[in-house]
């Protein structure tokens, strides 16, 4: 056996030895002249490029066969800029061939090319010679079909322009490896480059390399990675009047605010857009894709349905979705009506920068839905955002124990917002819906409230001092707490002069509740208030202070009794815990001691009355003599005095 390899390895290395005296030869025959030139014209005929070398040029067979071009440009014809600019450009050769005098590239390296993609107006660039050119060397039966395996790219630059949308890109240090092992067949791109800050992983491949150069069908895997984002579609891709893709898209982003602050895209108000996930049946036409199937997720949030975005020249996103549970609480966790910790309304100002930019028509329904403390059942909203005024429709939402339907809308005008809303609630909760509406937690029943409101500013402070609009109120078979008109009533009926007592405790129940509210720059006048209970009637008038949160009313109390004992009061004070003060002058003439008393004139009665106010711990201006208040009060001591 040993023998036997012997024999057989000499005629091995002598054959090597051969082929090697042959390449040494070869090295010191090969005409240096025409390797160069063929060299350059089959990088012509594969890339419809001229190659023009401004450099030295380096050539090596041993030990290694290429050619080296340093500072060379590469333009198409007609074109003055070159298209590619790159610091040494080798082409490595194929070796069997250069022994027969044949010069072949196998491969080429591009070391800091310095690519320039420039795309005119009618969709034209400046690298279609390439395209078409390398389309037609590759296409099976060419005349010439001259190809290379693989092309790799270092430390590259490509800067894109858009002639159309003035939109300009710059990708750096990029490093790349094009190759089609299958020449008429496939093609696949891997590589990574830095875009925008961050280092992007990617590869793109076709099953049929020539067809999607000549803008028939192909079939297409793209993958793109980066920490902002990641993407993947699945599918095919034409290009023949324009680019035409189907299949199936996968994005995925840790937060979505940062994904599009790196794409350049507007960014939607300051809270929530953090997770985000979308998976769907991609077919994109031009600037337009539609997707169907989709399976989105965002904030926790996972909804399905269609959508379809578009940007020619304006972004446009409409979409149709369906959740079971959707929580809108991340996205108004910014927006404060009232300053934090205090009663006064929030001054600062609003960002409308988000209406700007972005065209949005939505249909979103969900069977539960969340915003902050508030709990809806089934909801169904639109949302409309054309030309910076947005438009919010609520279909139909099951809320505070009844149905809300109404609309919002947002104007911008500068820095300035205009709103308008119109609401109506139908058999909710009072308590619940006036708490969050309103701010006023003393009613309850259930009833129906329709709101009709108008209001500009730049703040929710500066909304409230421009409030206009009206809202009406109405109830049953509920209660007012923070008094008893009843208890207080009969006590005093009883006892006019029996001390202040504790008017703010218990509660008035009610059977009917009316309402009827005017607002003008933010001061709401009571137009029909009125109260019923089993027991007691209430009438209010007077004016409420949105922008200070205060009441300044009057109101007549009476008992459903045969005697109709009357007691005017007032309601002053902010709202979350106004002072309710009945009206001294009755209580002291429903009293014959202080009746008498107070027929004296001069200082001996203001004297009374100071003591009177003292000892019912009520003290009050008295009412001029023509008012209402004044009428009641002299009604009132003339059915005393003959009672008496």
């Amino acid at each position: 056996m040993a023998q036997g390899m012997k024999r057989l390895g000499t005629p091995i290395a002598a054959l090597l030895g051969v082929a090697l005296i042959a390449l040494i030869a070869t090295s010191w025959l090969i005409n240096r002249d025409a390797l160069r030139k063929a060299v350059e014209a089959q990088i012509r005929e594969v890339t419809g490029l001229e190659l023009n070398v401004a450099g030295s040029i380096d050539i090596s067979l041993l030990p290694a066969s290429y050619i080296s071009f340093h500072d060379v440009g590469l333009k198409g014809g007609g074109t003055s800029d070159p298209a590619l600019h790159v610091d040494v450009l080798t082409a490595n050769l194929r070796l069997l061939p250069l022994l027969l005098q044949r010069f072949e590239i196998a491969d080429l390296a591009l070391l800091r090319p310095r690519i320039h993609v420039s795309l005119k107006p009618d969709g034209e660039s400046n690298w279609t010679p390439f395209i078409q050119t390398i389309a037609r060397t590759m296409r099976p039966g060419a005349d010439n079909q001259v190809s290379f395996s693989e092309i790799r790219i270092q430390d590259g630059v490509l800067n894109y322009e858009d002639a159309a949308t003035h939109a300009t890109e710059k990708f750096e240090d990029i490093d790349l490896s094009l190759a089609w092992p299958s020449i008429s067949r496939s093609f696949a791109a891997t590589g990574q480059f830095d875009w925008r800050g961050e280092r992007v992983d990617g590869s793109i491949s076709f099953a049929d390399f020539v067809a999607a150069l000549s803008g028939d069908r192909s079939g297409l895997r793209a993958r793109i990675a980066s920490a902002p984002l990641k993407l993947a579609f699945d599918g095919s891709v034409a290009n023949r009047t324009s680019p035409m893709m189907e299949g199936t898209l996968t994005i995925d982003s840790p937060s979505l605010r940062n994904a599009l602050r790196w794409t350049g895209q507007p960014q939607p108000g300051s809270g929530g857009f953090g997770r985000f996930a979308l998976k769907a049946r991609a077919n994109v036409v031009g600037p337009s894709i539609a997707l169907t199937n989709v399976n989105v997720e965002l904030d926790g949030n996972t909804a399905e349905g269609v959508m379809t975005y578009a940007n020619n020249g304006r972004q446009t996103l409409q979409a149709t979705l369906a959740a079971d549970a959707l929580d809108f609480t991340p996205y108004i966790s910014t927006f404060r009506l009232l300053a934090s910790g205090a009663r006064d309304w929030n001054r600062q100002l609003f960002d409308l920068n988000g209406l700007s930019t972005t065209d949005l028509d939505m249909r979103l329904s969900a069977a539960k839905l969340t915003i902050g403390s508030t709990r809806l059942g089934r909801t169904a909203i639109g949302a409309n955002l054309r030309n910076g005024q947005l438009a919010l429709s609520v279909g139909e939402a099951q809320v505070y124990g009844g149905i809300a339907k109404g609309s919002f809308g947002i104007a911008r005008s500068d820095t300035v917002a205009d709103i308008k809303a119109q609401f109506q609630f139908t058999d909710v909760d009072l308590q619940a819906c006036a708490t969050e509406l309103f701010g006023l937690n003393k009613l309850s029943g259930r009833g129906n409230i329709n709101v009709s409101l108008l209001a500009s500013g730049s703040s929710p402070f500066g909304l409230v001092q421009s409030l206009d609009g009206s809202a009406t109120v109405t109830g049953h078979d509920g209660a007012i707490a923070g008094f008893n008109a009843e208890q207080l009533l009969k006590r005093l009926e009883r006892r006019p002069l029996s001390g202040g007592g504790n008017f703010r405790s218990g509660s008035t129940p009610y059977s009917n509740l009316t309402i009827a509210l005017k607002f003008s720059d933010g001061v709401a006048t009571a137009e029909d208030i009125r109260i019923e209970g089993p027991a007691a009637k209430i009438t209010m008038t007077g004016t409420a202070s949105v922008p200070a949160r205060e009441y300044d009313m009057k109101g007549v109390a009476s008992l459903n009794t045969t005697s109709g004992f009357e007691l005017p009061f007032v309601v002053q004070g902010p709202w979350d815990d106004p002072l309710i003060l009945p009206d001294s002058d009755v209580l002291i003439r429903r009293s014959p001691f202080g009746a008498q008393l107070l027929k004296k004139e001069g200082q001996t009665g203001d004297t009374v009355r100071s003591v009177i106010e003292k000892i019912t711990g009520v003290k009050q201006r008295p009412a001029p003599a023509d008012s209402p208040t004044a009428e009641n009060a002299k009604e009132n001591a003339k059915d005393n005095a003959k009672s008496n």
